[in-house]
C-alpha cells in the first residue's frame, strides 16, 4: 500500500470516527430531552439505537487493526490508530450512559419529576460541547484544543456536585422523595461520565501528538 493509500484509509476512518461522535452527541441530546418530556417512546428508540452505536465501534475497530497488520505503521500514525481504537471505547460507553438515562426514564413511567430539569441540561449540552471538541481537536492534531477540554469537564463536575447537594436536600427533608431523587442522581451521574469520557478522548489526542500520556483534567476509567 502507497502513502497516498493509507493516508486515504485513514481519512476514511477519521470520517467514521467522526461519525460515530455524532451519532453520540444525538443519542445524549435526545436522552435528556426525552426526560425532559417524559416520552417514554422516545426513550425506548434510543435504547434500540445503541446497537448502531456499538456496530459502528465493532467496524471502526476492525478497520483499524487491518491497517495495523497488514500496514505496520510507525510513530504517529500507529499512535493516531491506537487512538481510534481508544476512542471508539470511550464513545461506545458514552452511547452506554445515554441508553442508561433512556432506560431511567422508561423506569420512571408516568411518575412525575421531582424538580424542573435546569443544571441536568447543561450537564448534557456540556457533555456534547466536550465530545464535539475533543473529536475535532483530534482531527487538527491540537494539543491545545485537546487541553481546553478539561476546563469544560471541570464544570461539567461543579453541576455534579450542585445537583447532588440539592437532591440530597430533598431525600433529608421529604424521604418519600428519595426514590425520585435517585432516579434524577444516577442520570447526573451518567451525565459526569460522559465528560470523563470526553476528557479520556482528549488526552488520547495528547499522546497522538506527543506519544506521551498526558492528563488534561481528571480522567476516570
Amino acid at each position: 500500500m502507497t502513502r497516498v493509500e493509507f493516508d486515504k484509509h485513514l481519512r476514511e476512518l477519521k470520517n467514521e470516527l467522526l461519525e460515530m461522535g455524532s451519532m453520540v452527541e444525538k443519542a445524549i441530546a435526545r436522552a435528556v430531552d426525552a426526560l425532559k418530556r417524559r416520552d417514554t417512546e422516545m426513550a425506548r428508540q434510543i435504547v434500540e439505537d445503541d446497537v448502531k452505536i456499538n456496530k459502528k465501534r465493532f467496524d471502526i475497530e476492525e478497520k483499524c487493526v487491518e491497517l495495523i497488520a497488514t500496514q505496520q505503521p510507525l510513530a504517529r500514525d500507529l499512535r493516531q490508530l491506537i487512538s481510534i481504537l481508544h476512542m471508539t471505547v470511550d464513545l461506545e460507553r458514552m452511547g452506554d450512559h445515554a441508553e442508561g438515562i433512556a432506560r431511567i426514564n422508561i423506569r420512571m413511567g408516568d411518575e412525575p419529576l421531582l424538580k424542573p430539569l435546569i443544571d441536568i441540561p447543561r450537564m448534557a449540552q456540556l457533555g456534547i460541547d466536550m465530545t464535539h471538541r475533543a473529536l475535532q481537536a483530534f482531527i487538527d492534531l491540537s494539543v491545545e484544543g485537546a487541553r481546553a477540554v478539561s476546563a469544560s469537564d471541570d464544570e461539567v463536575d461543579a453541576l455534579y456536585d450542585q445537583v447532588y447537594r440539592e437532591l440530597l436536600v430533598y431525600m433529608i427533608q421529604d424521604p418519600r422523595t428519595i426514590q425520585r431523587a435517585t432516579y434524577l442522581l444516577w442520570i447526573a451521574h451518567d451525565l459526569e461520565r460522559i465528560a470523563d469520557r470526553a476528557t479520556n478522548i482528549a488526552e488520547r489526542v495528547v499522546f497522538t501528538v506527543t506519544g506521551k500520556m498526558d492528563e488534561v483534567g481528571v480522567s476516570k476509567y
